[in-house]
């Protein structure tokens, strides 16, 4: 990652209130929600920031505003996972490892899309990760979570390791409807081979509910904004491979020349 990130690129977050981690899990887990998703131009992430300095606190660890994410999407060699994301399926679902890089800390995460179109999220702790493969451990949780989720058709024994994103990441946490907005920068995808594309010029901003459209979704709509069809996981993908399905994609990916597909 370059290491631009919203403690440099947004001064308003300089000014909001720090939350600390416990309190914001005890809070706003969220590990159910409507998951809302923005792509902004720095400028324009910058004013929408600023519009929220009286009320929103701010995820700090250590002194730290910013934080750098990994995640490691895996998915079967048919592409199962990409296909029913690009399809619209309800029963879509994503499984990848999460690190948070500042603290080492990482878990395995299946998110599967709930019987309201909410994001359902479960995940499995893990230690220091030593190989990007899955475990025996790790197919049977996977296996367990899409089954109880009525997905019975994946093939479990055949997850592998397929796309890695990294990001900086800044979380706020709003009291007045008690969701949090993530905001993203540096974003970059690598295919397994090393081959790598950066975001740049924006920030990807989501809004976390636990139901229906939170503050900052009215405040994104009364500036212009709407929400966005992007997935990191499709999205990439979708950027390194011109041979895949990508209608559900083909917008954010015209407006930015970045996440065009590409020979590689």
């Amino acid at each position: 990652m370059s290491g631009i990130d919203a403690a440099t690129a947004f001064p308003a977050l300089a000014t909001l209130h720090p939350i600390d981690l416990e309190e914001l899990l005890c809070r706003a887990t969220l590990q159910t929600r409507v998951d809302r998703k923005y792509v902004l131009p720095l400028a324009s992430a910058g004013v929408f920031l600023a519009g929220l300095a009286r009320t929103a606190r701010i995820l700090e660890i250590d002194k730290q505003r910013c934080f750098g994410y990994e995640s490691l999407y895996y998915d079967t060699p048919e592409l199962t996972t990409y296909l029913l994301a690009t399809q619209g399926r309800r029963r879509r679902f994503k499984v990848r490892r999460r690190v948070y890089l500042d603290s080492g800390v990482s878990y395995l995460e299946v998110k599967t899309c709930g019987i309201r179109g909410n994001t359902v999220k479960q995940r499995l702790p893990y230690g220091a990760t030593v190989s990007d493969e899955l475990t025996g451990e790790d197919r049977s949780f996977v296996a367990e979570v899409l089954r109880k989720a009525g997905i019975k058709d994946a093939r479990y024994d055949a997850f592998c390791p397929t796309l890695r994103t990294s990001y900086r990441r800044s979380t706020l946490y709003l009291p007045d409807s008690n969701s949090r907005i993530t905001v993203d920068t540096d974003v970059t995808w690598a295919l397994r081979d090393d081959t790598r594309l950066n975001l740049t010029g924006v920030s990807i901003i989501e809004t976390k509910a636990a139901g229906s459209a939170a503050v900052a979704d009215r405040q994104l709509w009364a500036l212009g904004h709407r929400p966005c069809r992007i997935s990191k996981y499709c999205t990439g993908l979708a950027s390194f491979r011109d041979d895949l399905p990508s209608n559900k994609w083909r917008v954010i990916m015209r407006r930015h020349p970045a996440l065009r597909p590409h020979d590689g």
